[in-house]
């Protein structure tokens, strides 16, 4: 339809709109019919699926692979139950287990995590100071057991401290 023509319509008591349902009204008798859905995936040589929805195979007829006959005869038809998760507020309220070193609390357990040798040097003292502190220090733990770790780290403190006044007076040398 040209534009005159819509023109001519609007002249005759038609307004635009009903010029355009009109045309598409015109356009759908002379449309051809569309084809029957099919459930091929154009551009692909071959199909992932059948032609038709009645051409699948089902998994009880066998089928021309006997390998797929033969893993699907493995499954088994049962699926097992899920585990229930424990509820949120019993993990909640469970406090973490304390770890294992919490409770060396005398100063012969401690210089046995500390590690401490009588030659060490100043250098060597310090760096097993931090790496107790690493391991050991309350605020990497659990407020519950920040109490006894704060005693161990004032026990190693004290002792890597006495053991460096050592080597300082010439005794560790």
């Amino acid at each position: 339809m040209t534009a005159a023509e819509v023109f001519a319509r609007m002249l005759f008591g038609k307004s635009l709109f009903q010029s355009v349902v009109d045309r598409l009204d015109a356009e759908a008798e002379e449309a051809p019919p569309t084809e029957e859905p099919t459930f091929r995936i154009n551009g692909l040589s071959t199909s992932f699926l059948p032609d038709t929805p009645e051409q699948a195979p089902t998994l009880s007829e066998p089928s021309a692979d006997p390998r797929l006959d033969a893993y699907l005869s493995l499954m088994s038809d049962e699926i097992p139950p899920a585990e229930p998760e424990p509820p949120a507020e019993l993990l909640e309220t469970l406090p973490p287990p304390p770890p294992v070193w919490l409770h060396r609390l005398s100063p012969e357990e401690v210089v046995e995590d500390l590690g401490l040798e009588p030659s060490d040097d100043r250098e060597r003292l310090q760096e097993r100071r931090r790496a107790f502190a690493r391991d050991n220090h309350p605020d990497r733990l659990p407020e519950d057991f920040r109490e006894q770790a704060t005693i161990r780290m004032k026990i190693a403190n004290r002792l890597i401290d006495e053991a460096i006044k050592r080597y300082d007076l010439g005794f560790g040398r």
